[in-house]
């Protein structure tokens, strides 16, 4: 079952992580870098998971190529949000 899972939310928190350290490192502020970081994470990886579980439900079958069109797009929303900060 956590394996399933794993592999179900996988690509939101690959995708978190990276775009999280770009975030981090492009971004200046006044907490650490750490912090800053992990909260990109969370901001980031927590949309993501609910879009593929999103997808999961609406299509019946995990891997669909719209569900990870929505990822991409909700991914990269939040991310411009997030710089924009």
């Amino acid at each position: 079952m956590a394996t399933h899972l794993a592999a179900l939310v996988g690509p939101a928190w690959g995708m978190a992580l990276l775009l999280a350290t770009l975030l981090t490192l492009r971004g200046r502020g006044s907490s650490p870098r750490w912090r800053a970081w992990w909260r990109h994470v969370l901001w980031l990886a927590l949309p993501g998971s609910a879009v593929l579980v999103a997808g999961l439900v609406l299509t019946a079958a995990d891997g669909r190529i719209v569900t990870y069109a929505a990822l991409v797009g909700v991914l990269g929303t939040v991310a411009a949000w997030r710089a924009g900060r």
